[in-house]
């Protein structure tokens, strides 16, 4: 026992010196992106001491030592992610609604394909984004943690070609999902004189998870909320939908570029530019593309994150400068694009 005693003063000691550092490193990044923001509200240039140059602090003390007088606790079971036949069940149960799946991978593709293009994303963007995000193979109900093990354990909510999470799906039928009940009811009109219960059917549930999605004010935190009840779970599943499925990956991507224009960013993303505003949201990935080439090779990837965030994503710790990341991205997707899956959807966008 004092020797267990001596080893954990001194871990403590370690820790607390370690997490004093990392506070105030993140408290400092987060000060610097208020900065630079409030910059760039005020039309003022930015300059490469408005971003943390230092690499976060990396814990190097000793590990926390085991009571020899406690039995050591077992190890957590992992907390369950919902699958696919979840949100399945969970839009049969809260919505009465079974979405139409597609006869074949390539019906969905085919379908996602229309649909990319005509929100203005480029060849290059779609096949390149869908290589990097459903692994170059990836079908349309692929989920994160089983593209490579249906029968393995999912990691995520994230779901499909552009693996968008169930808070995603949320957030986009709340500020979106009038654009798609206006896509619904064209489609119907265009088809005189034949009923069409499915889709009129379709309508009728999108408009009432449209309004359950904004039952809450417009924020990602809210909407986080809703994501994980079984009437969020529910609304994920619209992304297996082959009539709304391909219009919801799409819109996170064509807000993207959206947002990007409307900064003021006039030339095309590059696919791994596109993929950094996907990655870290839109305000972190438009700061990434637009810095100084001259900057990138000393711009820590810390600087767009949140210290969970950060935590929790390997590539960005790995590759810890923005040029880095960059150059991995853009060096995965040259990979992925060889892929069967990448190869088909390329062709379907001649």
């Amino acid at each position: 026992m004092p020797q267990y005693r001596r080893a954990l003063e001194e871990y403590n000691r370690a820790w607390q010196s370690y997490a004093a550092a990392a506070g105030a490193y993140w408290n400092l990044v987060s000060e610097r992106r208020q900065l630079r923001n409030g910059k760039r509200a005020h039309g003022e240039p930015l300059s490469i001491s408005d971003y943390v140059l230092a690499q976060p602090p990396v814990y190097t003390g000793p590990p926390k030592p085991i009571n020899p007088l406690e039995p050591e606790a077992p190890l957590p079971h992992p907390v369950y992610v919902p699958v696919v036949v979840d949100f399945l069940a969970a839009a049969r149960r809260e919505f009465k609604f079974t979405p139409r799946l597609p006869q074949s991978e390539s019906e969905f593709k085919r379908a996602y394909a229309k649909v990319a293009l005509a929100a203005g994303l480029t060849k290059d963007q779609i096949v390149r984004i869908y290589g990097f995000e459903a692994s170059g193979n990836g079908s349309y109900d692929v989920e994160a943690g089983l593209e490579y093990n249906k029968h393995g354990r999912a990691i995520t909510t994230a779901l499909g070609y552009n693996q968008l999470l169930a808070t995603n799906s949320v957030e986009i039928l709340a500020e979106k999902g009038s654009e798609f009940i206006k896509a619904l009811e064209v489609k119907v009109a265009a088809m005189p004189g034949t009923p069409q219960p499915a889709l009129d059917g379709k309508i009728e549930v999108l408009r009432r998870m449209v309004a359950f999605a904004r039952s809450v004010p417009d924020a990602w935190n809210q909407h986080e909320i809703l994501a994980n009840t079984p009437k969020g779970l529910g609304v994920h599943a619209l992304n297996l939908d082959l009539d709304i499925g391909p219009m919801l990956q799409t819109q996170k991507l064509a807000d993207s570029i959206v947002f990007a224009r409307r900064k003021g960013f006039s030339r095309t993303l590059s696919a791994a530019e596109l993929e950094m505003l996907n990655l870290t949201g839109d305000g972190n990935g438009f700061d990434m593309v637009t810095m100084p080439a001259s900057w990138r090779d000393q711009v820590p990837t810390a600087n767009f994150f949140r210290a969970s965030g950060y935590a929790d994503n390997p590539v960005a710790k790995r590759n810890n400068v923005v040029a880095k990341l960059i150059a991995a991205t853009d060096a995965r997707m040259e990979e992925e694009i060889k892929k069967p899956g990448a190869r088909e959807l390329a062709a379907l966008l001649q």
